[in-house]
């Protein structure tokens, strides 16, 4: 049977590779009935990947400060600026305690609730007074809530199930507690309310009503305003001078460091009398000390006085600073109560 032209050619192929030595690879039997079968791939488009949500910012904790009372019977804390609900400082997390116009009182209420909750006071009835930068000291004798707001920078108690609070931001917190008589005491003390000397008569209040002696009375000074940041003018160094012997060692001369000022001294002079102008040093006042030597004077041992130590206008990370924020801040919370 004659081969076709295909057949021929192929033969031809085979044998010119044949004297080479090599071989031409045959098609498997049915390859190409496979091959026709099969659905022709079509390219699909790559699927971009759905973008990943964001993170959500991590909250960050309350840190609350205490001093080392270990008095089970106590419930007591300060707080600082961090783990909160409020934005409205230019800060998404700050734990701003202070119902006011700029803030959410609903952030308020959840920051109040969080930071109870952190100091395991959530069960205490909240009294917080109207502060008015006076040495009134409330005595609150029952633990029915007042039925109106109480006016006054100073409160103390020997009932439980009531928490004192004070409010601040620059201005100093105190609070006392009669380790004995289990009686307590919360004080707000700026520079006008220590001058009209707000933790001395509080102690003297203590004496009076709960029969507390001070040497068993303990103090803690919360966080507030340094003698590093706090310039005062001549109007409080007079009067502070006119209340006590002690004055002049509360006040420091500090040198400003305005860079512009150092560098052209000249565009600052003024025609008024040395010491009348505005260069020079500036007096700062230690608002932790003059508060110290009242509870000195009050009778408390040294060694029943602790302090946080740490200034609200150097570290406005961590707390709310009235002065170094130009009166556009938040609050903090000192509590103290007594266990029911």
């Amino acid at each position: 049977m004659a081969k076709s032209p295909k057949e021929r050619s192929l033969s031809e192929l085979d044998d010119f590779l044949t004297r080479g030595g090599f071989t031409r690879a045959k098609r498997p039997k049915g390859a190409l009935e496979r091959q026709r079968s099969q659905k022709p791939t079509t390219s699909q488009p790559r699927r971009s990947k759905a973008p990943k949500a964001k993170a959500k910012p991590k909250l960050a904790s309350i840190e609350i400060l205490q001093a080392e009372w270990n008095l089970p019977w106590l419930v007591h804390a300060f707080s600082t600026r961090g783990g909160g609900k409020s934005t409205a400082f230019g800060r998404t997390q700050d734990l701003n305690l202070g119902f006011s116009k700029h803030d959410n009182r609903e952030a308020v209420a959840k920051n109040r609730a969080a930071f109870l909750k952190q100091a395991g006071a959530a069960e205490l009835t909240l009294i917080s007074p109207k502060q008015i930068h006076s040495n009134i000291v409330h005595v609150l004798e029952s633990a029915t809530p007042p039925a109106s707001t109480i006016t006054a920078d100073g409160l103390i108690t020997n009932v439980p199930g009531l928490l004192l609070t004070i409010q601040t931001a620059d201005c100093v917190p105190v609070l006392l507690v009669d380790a004995k008589r289990k009686a307590i005491g919360a004080f707000h003390a700026g520079w006008r309310g220590t001058v009209a000397r707000i933790v001395e008569k509080g102690v003297g209040a203590m004496r009076v009503t709960f029969g507390s002696d001070p040497r068993d009375i303990r103090a803690a000074i919360g966080p507030c305003i340094g003698q590093c940041c706090y310039a005062v003018g001549e109007e409080v160094v007079g009067e502070f001078h006119s209340q006590f012997s002690y004055a002049d060692s509360l006040f420091k001369p500090y040198f400003e460091d305005d860079p512009i000022k150092l560098k052209y001294p000249l565009l600052f002079l003024t025609a008024r009398a040395p010491g009348h102008s505005n260069l020079g040093p500036q007096i700062h006042l230690d608002l932790v000390e003059a508060n110290r030597r009242q509870l000195l004077d009050a009778g408390l041992k040294p060694k029943n006085i602790w302090s946080a130590g740490a200034c609200t206008s150097c570290n406005t990370d961590r707390f709310f600073s009235y002065r170094k924020e130009a009166g556009f801040t938040g609050r903090m919370m000192s509590v103290i109560g007594l266990r029911q």
